[in-house]
């Protein structure tokens, strides 16, 4: 994806974008009556009523004002509600929530196109035969508000619940998955490093790397011959002291600002090209449930499923061709150890005084080992390590036996280590 186009992207889901959209649509269509009422006969419009258009547009103009309040109010309850007992880094999916979004521009839109209409007749500006266009469009206006508002009163249901919330990080990390130009690698964590003759990329800015523009990339190690090797992906932090790309082949300024300028580093991580933080975020919510005040292992456990789905499509993942890395680019691809570190380490850590919870991660890195051979031995560390943290935290026998037979039927054999 070019970098026009991720902001491009980014500038559609804004709220104002939609609301601002429907608003000019609004002014356009009440203001069409103007234009376009002279095509209609005197006859006509007597006959359909075209006079009651005034006080039809009071009521909506009235009524609109008001649901938009409360649409307003309700969304920003969702997100104080999301930020308090789920965690702040899931607020921007309901931000972004294109349901809400639409109920909101829809109901702003309406009351804009009633004023604007209450305004046009009042100076005579619709004329008698103009008025038919606009009880027209007031009636379309009409269908789509109790369309949307239909829509919108069983979407407000669900919205921003611990569940929805849920749903919403596991199909913005799945999404993720599959932009994905490679699979995970399995094994220990490699130390990423530059040979000492390589030109080092750093960027000037601090924060997360949300985008990388590989097209541009691809486009300069094409036009100077070089080999571009990055360090960094969606989601890592940059510094001006921490390297994001090297070559061997030798640079001038403008080619280091072009490969500079494909990193787009933001205050913030998204979830658009970053699954891992998909998966923190997951873990943030389990944490959050298995907190003393909120003692809920059922969230945690539904995060566990949640997080073993998206881990597991990672698995089995292949790359599309839409998402190819172009020649002259080496891009690394996610360590996989990190990967279920991050998703499984905290709710281990939790965790690790309810056994039900021991046991659901037992069984999730079970499901991840058989998904893929090459990804059993750093389920079976993980599980061990979750086995210790869990033997430390039970404070009954009975559950420590129960799930070390889990582990031991599991992974046939004793606690690594222990």
């Amino acid at each position: 994806m070019k970098r026009w186009q991720w902001a491009l992207r980014l500038l559609t889901r804004r709220m104002w974008f939609r609301a601002a959209l429907f608003c000019l649509f609004a002014l356009a269509l009440s203001l069409a009556g103007a234009l376009a009422g002279h095509t209609i006969s005197y006859e006509f419009a007597a006959r359909v009523g075209a006079q009651s258009v005034d006080n039809i547009l009071n009521v909506l103009a009235s009524s609109m004002l008001a649901v938009t309040t409360f649409s307003l109010t309700a969304m920003v309850s969702a997100y104080a509600g999301a930020t308090t007992n789920i965690t702040p880094r899931a607020v921007q999916l309901l931000v972004d929530d294109t349901t809400a979004q639409n109920a909101l521009a829809t109901f702003l839109g309406s009351f804009l196109f009633a004023v604007a209409g209450i305004i046009a007749l009042s100076t005579g500006l619709y004329g008698e035969t103009g008025r038919v266009i606009l009880l027209a469009g007031t009636i379309l206006v009409i269908v789509v508000i109790v369309l949307t508002f239909l829509r919108w009163i069983q979407h407000i249901t669900q919205f921003g619940r611990v569940g929805d919330t849920i749903g919403r990080v596991e199909r913005a990390a799945s999404h993720a998955v599959e932009m994905m130009a490679l699979r995970p690698r399995f094994g220990t964590n490699e130390q990423t490093s530059a040979p000492h003759e390589a030109i080092l990329i750093v960027h000037p800015k601090i924060g997360r790397i949300t985008h990388i523009d590989m097209g541009q990339l691809g486009d300069v190690a094409r036009d100077t011959g070089a080999v571009i090797t990055l360090t960094a992906l969606p989601g890592a932090f940059a510094e001006p002291g921490r390297m994001i790309a090297w070559s061997l082949e030798p640079l001038d300024e403008e080619q280091r600002a072009r490969i500079v300028d494909a990193f787009t580093v933001s205050s913030n991580r998204a979830f658009d090209h970053d699954p891992r933080f998909g998966l923190v975020v997951l873990s943030e919510i389990a944490s959050r449930a298995l907190s003393p005040a909120v003692n809920d292992p059922g969230t945690a456990i539904a995060v566990i499923e949640a997080g073993t789905r998206i881990l597991a499509a990672m698995l089995r993942h292949d790359p599309k061709a839409e998402f190819a890395i172009p020649p002259g680019v080496n891009l690394p691809p996610f360590n996989f150890s990190d990967l279920i570190e991050d998703m499984f380490r905290p709710i281990s850590r939790d965790g690790a005084g309810i056994v039900e919870v021991g046991i659901r991660l037992q069984k999730a890195l079970v499901s991840l080992a058989s998904v893929s051979a090459e990804a059993h031995e750093n389920c079976r560390n993980e599980a061990a390590d979750a086995l210790e943290r869990a033997c430390e935290g039970l404070s009954s026998q009975a559950d420590r036996e129960h799930l070390l037979k889990v582990y031991e039927d599991a992974w046939g054999g004793t606690l690594i280590n222990g």
